[in-house]
This record gives structure tokens, C-alpha cells and sequence, in this order.
């Protein structure tokens, strides 16, 4: 299987003298989907953004694919005064958007609205087919379906399992039941 990602004795702390991720070897490939948990604080978001390139650490490597996100909050992921629609065209291609608004339930007619006129709920679908719609190797998910309802939260999460041919995902949650239902391996950080 193709390595989509490889984190090499990572090690990052804000302060040096206090670490947050310690020598964190982790590696993802195409077809794969792994969940990493723990407690609030432990460092989960912080080593997505040393995946992304936006913090660099201390100590290790990190090798990554073209990546997309999820972010937890949909609110923060898209510009409050550009309609959905632009923000999605300006990153991906809309080949196969039909296919993604009825694999997650989602109306086309909201996309055309800016992102407060949405439930929280439909943004954040609207956040997973923007990830989609980009086409990464690599899918970084951060509690992506914790603003869904139970129903909804597993759609997603099939969709999504029905991706893993073309893609490898990294999931942050604190849904043990998600992660050993979904995960091919559950990291605790």
C-alpha cells in the first residue's frame, strides 16, 4: 500500500521545556483510516497542524501527500461573507459534486448561500464535500461528525468508508464507539 503519510519521532512542545508530543511515529496509506484519541489537550489538533505545516517540531519528520481537512468547527473552515459555492470552486473541481450532495444528503441550493445561513449540521456536510471535492490523498478529520445527528453521523461515516479506495484518513475523536467501529488502528496521544 501506498504511504500517504510518515511521522517520524515527532516531538513538538509551545515551551521546550514542557512536551506535548514526544517522539510520535504514526504512518497512514492509501485504503487505511486511523483514529487517534485522547484526552483534551493532549495534543491531537496540534500534531494535525504539524501534518499541515503549520507549526514545525522540535525533533522528527513529517511526510505527507496532498491533504484536506475537516475541521471540528464549520463556523472557523469557511469565510463568513463569500458563498459556499466560491469557496469550494476556489480549491476543487465540481466533477463529481451531484454525486457527493446526494451521498450526504445535502440540498445544492445551500451552497449558494454564505455560510450563516446554514445549520451547523449542513455546514459541516458542506465541509466533508469540500474535503472530498479536493481529492487529497491524505483526509485529516477533526470529530467530523460531531455537529451531525446519530443518522446523519453515520452516513457520513459510510460515505466516507466507501472512499478509502483513493484515499488514507486520520481521524481525531473522542467517540471510542466511532473509533473501533471505523479504525483500522486507534493511536492514543
Amino acid at each position: 500500500m501506498s504511504k500517504v503519510l510518515e511521522v517520524n519521532n515527532l516531538t513538538f512542545g509551545y515551551i521546550k521545556e514542557k512536551l506535548l508530543l514526544e517522539n510520535l511515529s504514526l504512518s497512514v496509506a492509501k485504503g487505511e483510516i486511523k483514529a487517534i484519541v485522547g484526552e483534551s489537550g493532549a495534543g491531537k489538533s496540534t500534531l494535525f497542524e504539524l501534518i499541515l505545516g503549520n507549526y514545525k517540531p522540535i525533533n522528527g519528520s513529517v511526510k505527507v501527500s496532498t491533504v484536506s481537512q475537516v475541521f471540528q468547527d464549520p463556523y472557523s473552515s469557511f469565510h463568513p461573507s463569500y458563498t459556499l459555492i466560491n469557496q469550494i470552486e476556489d480549491v476543487a473541481s465540481l466533477n463529481d459534486l451531484q454525486e457527493y450532495l446526494r451521498l450526504i444528503n445535502l440540498d445544492e441550493a445551500l451552497l449558494y448561500k454564505l455560510p450563516h445561513e446554514l445549520s451547523g449540521g449542513q455546514l459541516q456536510r458542506t465541509s466533508i464535500l469540500r474535503a472530498m471535492l479536493m481529492k487529497p490523498d491524505l483526509l485529516l478529520l477533526d470529530e467530523p461528525t460531531s455537529a451531525l445527528d446519530n443518522v446523519i453521523q453515520l452516513d457520513i461515516m459510510k460515505m466516507l468508508l466507501s472512499k478509502l479506495d483513493g484515499m488514507g484518513m486520520l481521524l481525531i475523536t473522542h467517540d471510542m464507539e466511532l473509533a473501533s467501529w471505523c479504525a483500522d488502528e486507534i493511536i492514543t496521544i
